[in-house]
């Protein structure tokens, strides 16, 4: 079944829909599996049914009204989904927060949301919660899940999952009726979700999204790309990302495809590649990880090994351009592409989880298009997806068979797009989001008589397709006055398999420079062969050989961009970009505004006559720790 079938109108929610499909599937078909110790255990939707029922009905008796805010942190697994259902079968709102954020982050959100109700994974989560307790008063109850190291825990307030539902059971010998009659109290103009947006400039934003903005979104992105109740779906993206929730959720449910959970974040690959996903949904830096593991086997692989993957991946290059400019693939090229997929494009699909992929997207943040048209040259059907939190995270996506890789494709059904005066992207659709939470006035700034404008430049090609340039605040102008977009730059750097991160510079300036990092592990490799010494991060960024290294990449980004884009000057930075150090934002986009704060010297020094930059800073671990850095960083020209 896909999902057109399912009628959406103004009276379902998503508790309605989920009950009609637990109804519908019961104990004959498994709605989600999860590995545990090596074993994928699955769960009917009978089982996904009763869980969140005695849940749900658990919090009720612990005083969960409708409208009340449930957070809820930790790994992609069934307690985390049955706890986001529950509370909002309860009438209640759910409210994800990014596994790794910090304790002031935690603080922040649980305390603006209103949150009653904390629902953690592990003692590390339940310490967060413990640890902001007494600053967040609305705070009633902290339910976890993992009992691993829990023992010496009694505080009043902490209740395990487990113990929940065994509140529920009773409840329900009370009110045999009330979980369905609580499912059908609710509407879909209801708040169903509260998003706190990872800003890349000030605290982050909560963004309102009823039942109906989540439910069109799915009907109408499935309408373009159906999938089905025999599909497979692998959930490892943070439940905070509301792509994840637009295919777990507004998609899943409908379609009625099976969820699949990886036992760790770390083995999550690994998982991909048992399962063979038909659809897949990821941010870039997946797909950059990807390339990268390719790039990387590429170089260690044996001669000959290397000559039958080039001469595959040029024939899947020249068929994926032809598909690209809409050319037809004559007979010749069809057996040779047959060729290449028997030689390398089959097993190296089945080794990245991709053999069975019907559909890949890929949004959140820019792709460069060389990675994407190197999915392409490997078969994969590599879509790119457009949208924001606030419009329920898609309204704009490629089409089958009309793909251009500097796109992001043409609206989805029900959506308009338009571009204003200043260039500024805008649309409306049912999906546009509610507003903020208590910000009326970044609400009114963000949603103009039902036109929610996004922040980004852009503009729409002549096959009505849009083309994002990138953020508005971030487009730079280069020294001859034309603008250009940072982002693309870093993209294209990013596609060599030593480069893990770059930040552009240049906006007024008389020339353009980069702060570079490098991927450890691949360069240390490299550095290794070459009987490279050095001991940590800091020690290879700034090795002689290592800058030439990055130079060659550099220059190889360079040779197709006009003059005044091309890069003068580079530093290797002495560690990676993170979003512990409020450097990205926790779907990995870099903060260029805080960045260029936090690295004036760096900038000053690659404007300056100077050789060597002298830094003296502060970086942040997880856990809060501090560890404060002096050291020297080397800079160097490139010969334009």
């Amino acid at each position: 079944m896909s999902s057109p079938e399912i009628e959406i109108t103004k009276d379902l929610t998503i508790p309605k829909l989920f009950s009609r499909q637990c109804k519908k599937y019961g104990a004959k078909k498994v709605a989600m599996r999860e590995k545990e110790f090596g074993i994928w255990r699955p769960f009917t939707w009978q089982d996904y049914y009763d869980n969140v029922k005695y849940l749900c009905l658990g919090m009720i008796s612990l005083g969960l009204e409708p409208g009340d805010k449930v957070a809820m942190i930790g790994d992609n697994r069934p307690e985390g989904l049955w706890a986001e259902m529950a509370a909002m079968c309860a009438g209640g709102i759910g409210v994800w927060l990014f596994q790794d954020c910090m304790m002031d982050e935690v603080k922040y959100i649980i305390d603006h949301s209103d949150a009653k109700f904390f629902v953690g994974e592990t003692q590390e989560e339940v310490d967060k919660a413990l640890a902001i307790k007494d600053q967040c008063p609305k705070l009633k109850w902290v339910v976890w899940d993992d009992p691993k190291g829990m023992r010496n825990y009694h505080q009043d307030f902490l209740i395990s999952i487990k113990k929940v539902q065994e509140l529920g059971r009773e409840l329900e010998k009370k009110e045999p009726d009330l979980f369905e009659k609580r499912i059908s109290e609710g509407h879909g103009d209801d708040i169903c979700l509260l998003f706190y947006t990872s800003g890349t400039t000030a605290l982050p934003k909560g963004a309102l999204l009823s039942h109906w903005n989540m439910l069109t979104m799915g009907y109408n992105l499935m309408a373009v790309d159906p999938c089905y109740d025999t599909d497979d779906f692998v959930s490892y993206l943070p439940f905070a990302w509301i792509g994840e929730q637009m295919m777990s959720i507004s998609c899943g449910l409908q379609v009625g495809y099976t969820i699949n959970f990886p036992e760790e974040p770390e083995t999550a690959q690994e998982n991909i590649r048992e399962i063979g996903p038909h659809v897949m949904f990821a941010p870039p830096r997946l797909y950059e990880g990807m390339t990268r593991k390719v790039q990387v086997k590429y170089i260690d692989s044996t001669w000959i090994k290397r000559k039958i993957y080039e001469l595959a991946t040029k024939i899947g290059y020249k068929i994926a351009n032809k598909k690209f400019e809409k050319k037809p693939v004559s007979w010749a090229w069809k057996f040779l592409g047959w060729i290449a997929y028997i030689a390398m494009q089959k097993k190296l699909k089945d080794h990245l989880g991709m053999s069975r992929l019907r559909h890949a997207y890929t949004g959140g943040a820019a792709m460069g298009p060389d990675h994407f048209r190197f999915f392409h040259a490997l078969g994969v059907n590599l879509k790119q997806i457009y949208g924001q939190t606030e419009i329920a995270g898609i309204s704009i996506v490629h089409r089958d068979g009309d793909v251009k890789f500097d796109t992001v494709g043409t609206p989805i059904p029900e959506t308009e797009v338009k571009i204003t005066e200043e260039g500024e992207i805008i649309s409306k659709s049912p999906s546009v989001f509610l507003g903020y939470y208590k910000n009326d006035e970044a609400t009114k700034k963000t949603l103009v008589d039902g036109w929610l404008y996004s922040g980004d430049r852009g503009f729409i090609d002549e096959d009505g397709h849009l083309v994002v340039f990138d953020r508005s605040k971030d487009v730079m102008t280069l020294n001859d006055g034309r603008p250009f977009s940072p982002q693309y730059l870093e993209t294209r750097l990013k596609f060599s398999p030593f480069i893990q991160e770059a930040w552009v510079i240049g906006d007024k300036r008389d020339y353009v420079v980069a702060v570079m990092c490098i991927d450890y592990a691949v360069v240390g490799k490299w550095a290794d062969d070459r009987k490279i010494n050095y001991t940590s991060y800091m020690e290879l960024s700034q090795e002689p050989g290592v800058y030439n290294l990055v130079q060659s990449q550099i220059e190889e980004a360079n040779k197709d961009l006009p003059g005044p884009a091309k890069i003068h000057k580079f530093v290797n930075l002495y560690k990676v970009f993170d979003a512990d150090d409020e450097e990205l934002t926790r779907t990995s986009k870099l903060r260029r505004a805080f960045v260029e704060k936090r690295y004036k010297d760096i900038v000053d020094g690659l404007y300056s006559d100077r050789d060597v930059v002298h830094m003296d800073t502060t970086i942040t671990y997880e856990d809060g720790r501090e560890q404060r850095i002096k050291t020297d960083l080397r800079i160097q020209k490139i010969n334009i």
